[in-house]
């Protein structure tokens, strides 16, 4: 079996470098031997947004009396972190633009060790998943001419510094399957028209996108409901990310619905399959 590359992508909030490290352990439990052929690379971008959040939350605590301090909390890293993403991005070093630095340093880390014909995987988590799909999409609208205003991708940025072999790698030629779990990016996409809302387009010819989210995870959204092309695009799958943890706590959303995809069997399992098709990625 040819080796393929898993790039994991956190979420919103606080999040640890070691934030993969439990998906990591389950899904080479799961694969056992076969796990030999995984390259995991994880992306990290929290380190671009959390200097400023933990000053605005320490300064909220010495001066203030607020209540549900781990809920403030969780809101406030957690939705900075999605202001912060949008707000300016067009600017020259932008956290957009890092962030989206981030992954292509992995990307470009693969291309090096494994070379350009490397099948990958992506998994991103919550606000993740629109980082990703937002690097993807800017990198296919470059590809095919089109203008492309913030990012790494903009001219004059990061990728006009790079080989045409590793910008065609980092346009994601070679991606072979998605999993997004609580994703957000409704959330981004909901205010535009409709005729506005799109999806990247299929990079690979058997390219799928699974979407994973849990019906209690009030931040974890379906994507086929969009439209505009999603619906054809993602497979949506509801799933129990708790494991029956949150219903016995409560029958409401809590923010522990939101962090528990990554070691979750329901994750893990279908994640393990993809990983483990043979064969590279039809070019």
């Amino acid at each position: 079996m040819s080796k393929v590359a898993l790039v994991t992508i956190h979420g919103m909030g606080e999040q640890p470098l070691d934030y993969a490290d439990d998906m990591r352990r389950a899904l080479q439990h799961k694969m056992g031997d076969a796990f030999v052929n995984v390259d995991v690379h994880s992306v990290y971008y929290q380190h671009l947004l959390k200097p400023n959040e933990q000053d605005v939350w320490n300064r909220t605590r010495e001066r203030s009396k607020v209540r549900y301090e781990q809920l403030r909390k969780f809101i406030l890293f957690g939705f900075a972190d999605a202001a912060g993403l949008e707000n300016r991005k067009e600017y020259d070093g932008s956290v957009y633009e890092l962030a989206q630095e981030e992954i292509a340093r992995a990307l470009l880390a693969i291309h090096a060790q494994r070379g350009p014909d490397t099948p990958i995987v992506m998994l991103a988590h919550s606000l993740g998943c629109q980082v990703m799909s937002s690097f993807i999409y800017d990198a296919q609208k470059r590809a095919g001419g089109g203008a492309v205003a913030a990012g790494i991708w903009k001219p004059g940025r990061m990728a006009d510094s790079l080989t045409a072999e590793q910008r065609s790698f980092l346009q994601c030629t070679t991606l072979r399957s998605v999993v997004t779990t609580g994703c957000n990016i409704p959330v981004f996409v909901a205010a535009h028209k409709r005729m506005d809302v799109k999806p990247i387009t299929k990079p690979t010819p058997g390219f799928s996108w699974l979407n994973l989210y849990d019906p209690d995870d009030a931040l974890g959204w379906p994507l086929q409901p969009l439209e505009g092309g999603y619906e054809t695009l993602v497979e949506d799958r509801a799933i129990n990310a708790g494991q029956g943890i949150l219903d016995f706590m409560t029958k409401s959303w809590n923010p522990l619905s939101h962090t528990a995809y990554w070691s979750a069997a329901p994750v893990i399992e279908p994640l393990a399959s993809l990983l483990g098709e043979k064969g590279d990625v039809p070019l």
